[in-house]
């Protein structure tokens, strides 16, 4: 249930509705935007009486929302939520993720932390845990990945993003600025659960297979367990067309920016799983209006542990990189 207050309202009668709403067993989300204060009820709203509400002399009119997702909607929070990571705005200017898809050594992920910072990165990615389709698969140097991660870090400045597959790694992320949530652990509820319960950016990234509905459920989880810091990422979905790795679903970033207040980033990366389709795809991000992309780059595709088909040299994404930045130009005229 959606409350809009009145401008200008009494602060204790305000207050007395709050006390009044929590004593009925509902959790009061508040909302302070520019133009109107907007309360979000979580919980069993059955038994509160609408007209009553609307009489109140402090609310301008209440709603119903039949969308099982709350926190997460639009409605609960109009405006556009600006995440604040380690001082970079996610949210408000295009951020660009890059970096490669495992963390292989510490000579390589400083190499290209520095290249990208240098091609206009705002963000490191990289692996240090790995979940592949194939036990016999290179499944990332773990905890010793995110110590590599975090002397590249120290080196460039740049803020770290990096996977988590397991709830009982989190005390090792406390320095990673924001932890991954992978498309094949989008549905592990009680690691969501977790995620909740911390104050860390999480970046959560879609399903293979799954609805946008089910994608902002999942979101629903970590925002429900007190955690509102989190960034959606389409990363394309399991179609029957075989010519590329996944299909960019690009028509999800309108919609999810229309259902939603969160953050929507996209990764072309995984989306098509070649590389010379990630210009093209991330072009077509920025048109669409995501809040950045996030793209793998490596040093030496051709020998790289994981994806290196679909990773980028660093001289291919300065041209991304600059080629994207056109676009948002060109929006911006």
């Amino acid at each position: 249930m959606i409350v809009v207050l009145k401008n200008n309202s009494n602060p204790e009668k305000v207050d007395n509705l709050v006390k009044w709403l929590e004593s009925r067993n509902i959790r009061v989300h508040i909302f302070k935007g520019v133009f109107e204060t907007v309360f979000g009820l979580i919980g069993d709203t059955s038994g509160i009486d609408i007209q009553l509400l609307e009489g109140l002399d402090v609310v301008k009119s209440v709603k119903r929302i039949s969308e099982p997702f709350k926190n997460a909607n639009r409605q609960f929070h109009p405006d556009d939520s600006v995440l604040n990571v380690s001082g970079v705005e996610v949210g408000g200017d295009f951020c660009v993720i890059a970096g490669p898809c495992s963390v292989e050594s510490q000579e390589q992920i400083i190499d290209i932390a520095k290249k990208v910072k240098a091609a206009g990165a705002t963000f490191l990615r990289g692996g240090a845990f790995k979940p592949r389709t194939s036990p016999y698969d290179f499944q990332g140097l773990q905890d010793v990945g995110i110590s590599l991660l975090l002397e590249a870090k120290k080196q460039t400045g740049l803020p770290i993003v990096t996977e988590i597959m397991n709830a009982n790694h989190i005390p090792m992320f406390e320095q990673v600025d924001i932890i991954q949530v992978g498309a094949r652990n989008m549905q592990n509820f009680e690691l969501l659960k977790e995620l909740g319960r911390t104050n860390k950016t999480i970046l959560l990234k879609r399903g293979l297979a799954n609805t946008i509905k089910e994608f902002l459920m999942s979101a629903e989880y970590i925002m429900a367990g007190g955690n509102e810091n989190i960034i959606l990422c389409e990363r394309g979905i399991r179609t029957f067309e075989q010519q590329t790795r996944n299909t960019l679903d690009i028509s999800a970033v309108p919609v999810l920016k229309e259902l939603s207040h969160l953050p929507v980033v996209v990764d072309p990366s995984h989306a098509c799983g070649v590389a010379r389709y990630v210009k093209p795809m991330s072009l077509a991000a920025a048109a669409a209006g995501a809040h950045g992309v996030m793209i793998e780059v490596h040093n030496d595709p051709t020998h790289a542990l994981c994806d290196g088909a679909q990773s980028l040299t660093p001289e291919q994404f300065l041209d991304v990189k600059q080629a994207v930045d056109k676009v948002l130009s060109a929006l911006r005229n």
